[in-house]
């Protein structure tokens, strides 16, 4: 049983910073890429960050130069730092991993919420 389990979101204010993380446990074998998806009141979700096995990464550009992802492949770890928060950046930010050679997978955690707001 896989399990994606995020934390570090909250309320801050316009300027601050947060960071989300999400840990994988279970049996996960052949990731490819770790990333964060985000999905504001009335949209669609959409990708902000991702980061695959050889550390490439790839950021949607509203957060590019704001907004950091990281991984600890030891730890099956992926982390969000988020700088310069604007209002536009609050949503429900959630962590997906995918893998697998033959039998492929695509994970998601349940979600954690980012408020940004004076």
């Amino acid at each position: 049983q896989v399990q994606l389990v995020e934390s570090g979101g909250g309320l801050v204010r316009p300027g601050g910073s947060l960071q989300l993380s999400c840990a994988a446990s279970g049996r996960l074998f052949s990731i490819k890429a770790m990333g964060w998806y985000r999905q504001a009141p009335g949209k669609e979700r959409e990708l902000v960050a991702v980061i695959n096995s050889d550390s490439v990464t790839n950021y949607a550009a509203p957060v590019k130069g704001r907004f950091t992802i990281s991984r600890d492949n030891a730890k099956n770890s992926v982390y969000l730092l988020m700088n310069t928060l604007l209002s536009e950046d609050t949503a429900v930010y959630y962590c997906n991993v995918r893998g697998g050679i033959f039998t492929p997978y695509d994970y998601w955690g349940q979600g954690t919420q980012v408020t940004v707001s004076s």
